[in-house]
C-alpha cells in the first residue's frame, strides 16, 4: 500500500521534508493540529497542555493501563499564523533525540482539499539520521491517516 505522507531526507542533511495532501477542508486540517480533544483523536496521545498561539507551549503523554508513562513530547509555539503556518519546537522527553525545529505550512487546494508541508530540522545530521532508523515514515503515514479519518466525519 502506497504511503500518502511523503519523507523526503536528502543525504548528509540534517533536515525532513514531510508532505502529505488531505481530503480536508484547510480550516479543519489546521484545526486537526491546534484543538486539544481533535490532537488526543488522532494522535492517540493525551493533550496535558495546549497553547495555540505565539510563545504558547504544549505537552503530551501516553500511559498504559498501570499509568506507567509510555511517551511525553512538549515545545514552544514561535510562530502562529491561524489556517497557515505553525512554528514550533519539538521534544521527546526521556529520549536521545535532542529538540527538533518545526516550520508546518497549511495549504488550500482545489476542490475542498488541503496540504500540509513539514520542514523538521535536526540539531546533526546523526540525530536525523538515528530518527530516520526508526519506523518514522510508517508512523507519520499512520498518524496522517487517522488525522483523515477523525477528522472526516466532521465535514
Amino acid at each position: 500500500m502506497e504511503r500518502k505522507t511523503k519523507v523526503d531526507a536528502v543525504e548528509g542533511k540534517q533536515e525532513i521534508i514531510i508532505t502529505r495532501e488531505f481530503e480536508l477542508p484547510l480550516n479543519l486540517l489546521f484545526k486537526a493540529y491546534i484543538e486539544p480533544d481533535l490532537v488526543e483523536q488522532w494522535m492517540g496521545n493525551k493533550v496535558l497542555k495546549m497553547e495555540s498561539k505565539p510563545h504558547g507551549s504544549y505537552q503530551f503523554e501516553t500511559q498504559d493501563a498501570q499509568g506507567n508513562i509510555l511517551f511525553r513530547a512538549n515545545g514552544v509555539i514561535h510562530e502562529f499564523v491561524p489556517d497557515a503556518k505553525i512554528t514550533r519546537t519539538f521534544e521527546m522527553e526521556n529520549t536521545p533525540f535532542p529538540v527538533q525545529l518545526e516550520f508546518l505550512e497549511f495549504v488550500e487546494l482545489a476542490g475542498g482539499r488541503s496540504k500540509l508541508t513539514m520542514h523538521v530540522i535536526y540539531k546533526s545530521v546523526e540525530d536525523r539520521d538515528m530518527m530516520l532508523q526508526m519506523p518514522f515514515a510508517e508512523g507519520i503515514n499512520m498518524a496522517h491517516n487517522q488525522l483523515e479519518k477523525v477528522i472526516g466525519k466532521l465535514i
